[in-house]
């Protein structure tokens, strides 16, 4: 096995004394793993950083085998890591990737997708700029998994206006008029979701918190605790922008 191409850093793990086994998203392969020898030295720690865009080159002597893995920067996210609120959107992105993503089957449009989330949070880190843009992320990486939701019409009047709220066990819309009596029950849908346009706060955590119930219900079963508080700490820090 031989293969060279850019990806975007989505995780690394400490293994052994000196290596660490690092998992990138590449655009036509998909996720690769890979053991990158040396990957604790002071030297590879800032290119091992997760968001960071690298060439790199995995080789295997079978497809069974972990890949030996070499890089080379081609574009650090690294001083963003530095401000709290880019570096928890950077976290999150990255590792719910890494943890709901199989290897090797490709995904062009999450490949293209999370690179615009990654730099959009990097153009404008105070978040109005790109909390959007991580909620449609979350959407479209449910939809390429297998499970996406359905917010053109409504389930229970069939209609494609007014939709208000989405019901946590199908993941279809509701109107306004067919949640009567029910609104407690069910998500509210945003309406740059149906409409687009801006967002005020309101609307953007109402989007993660939509996104979240699927994402936990449907992808991260099992998936670990330090990956759901990768997502507390992100919904943190954006709720202390917006006092």
């Amino acid at each position: 096995m031989h293969l060279r191409a850019e990806a975007i850093l989505l995780s690394v793990r400490a293994h052994g004394e000196h290596g660490a086994i690092v998992r990138a998203l590449t655009e036509g392969d998909g996720l690769q793993p890979g053991y990158v020898r040396g990957g604790r030295s002071r030297a590879l720690r800032p290119v091992l950083q997760p968001s960071n865009l690298v060439l790199g080159e995995w080789r295997s002597r079978t497809e069974e085998q972990l890949a030996g893995l070499t890089l080379e920067l081609i574009h650090s996210r690294a001083p963003l890591f530095g401000e709290p609120l880019p570096a928890a959107g950077l976290q999150w992105a990255t590792a719910v990737s890494a943890a709901v993503l199989p290897d090797g089957q490709p995904y062009p449009r999450l490949y293209s997708a999370l690179d615009g989330v990654l730099a959009a949070i990097e153009a404008a880190p105070a978040a109005r700029g790109w909390a959007v843009a991580l909620v449609r992320y979350e959407l479209l990486l449910l939809a390429e998994l297998g499970f996406g939701l359905d917010l053109e019409h409504c389930a229970a009047t069939g209609r494609n206006d007014d939709l208000a709220f989405v019901s946590p066990k199908s993941g279809i819309a509701v109107s306004r008029g067919g949640a009567v009596g029910y609104e407690d029950r069910l998500l509210r849908l945003p309406t740059f979701l149906t409409e687009g346009g801006a967002a005020d706060w309101d609307d953007i955590l109402d989007g993660l918190r939509l996104t979240l119930h699927f994402l936990q219900r449907d992808l991260l079963i099992g998936k670990g605790a330090e990956i759901i508080a990768a997502r507390g700490r992100l919904v943190d820090r954006l709720m202390r922008a917006v006092a």
